[in-house]
């Protein structure tokens, strides 16, 4: 997916293949996502946005692609669950501007006072959620770091450095 450069020229998914995703069951794309979440930004939760989010059912509506993703916090990572009627909190936009977001090209306050980004339910736990978001290191999802390359590197740094057991 190609996102342009210009705020003005934004993304949407086509209908066609929203009227596609639509068809797709709900919880699969909801464990992809928590596993997602885990490897990203468990670890950079501190513990008292933890223990406000324990146990809080938070969904994540792409409006333009007509998907929907509900998840919780639970024992130290997110985990994902069945579509509930009424979660605590629901975080709306499209695809476009949760990319942008996740790539920290936009802030959480930027979207929601333009209206690309809405938060319903409660609204301490979104609060809560905001400025968790607004505290996250670095950009959460920045492809260069997923090129051959960089992946190659992090994997070299994991390896000890000593000599291997063959060697002699």
């Amino acid at each position: 997916m190609t996102v342009p450069a210009s705020p003005d020229r934004r993304f949407t998914v086509p209908p066609p293949l929203t009227r596609l995703l639509t068809q797709l069951p709900p919880y699969p794309g909801s464990l992809l996502l928590v596993t997602g979440l885990n490897l990203v930004l468990a670890r950079q939760l501190p513990a008292d946005v933890g223990a406000v989010l324990d146990g809080r059912r938070i969904r994540i509506q792409v409006r333009d692609a007509g998907l929907r993703f509900d998840f919780r916090w639970q024992h130290g990572q997110f985990r994902a669950c069945v579509p509930q009627p009424a979660p605590d909190l629901t975080l709306s936009a499209n695809a476009h501007d949760f990319l942008r977001l996740a790539r920290r090209l936009d802030d959480p306050d930027t979207l929601f006072f333009n209206r690309r980004l809405s938060m319903e339910g409660d609204t301490e736990l979104g609060l809560v959620v905001k400025n968790a978001l607004d505290a996250l290191e670095l950009p959460v999802f920045d492809p260069a770091q997923w090129a051959p390359s960089a992946v190659f590197a992090r994997l070299q740094a994991l390896r000890p450095s000593g000599p291997s057991h063959g060697q002699r």
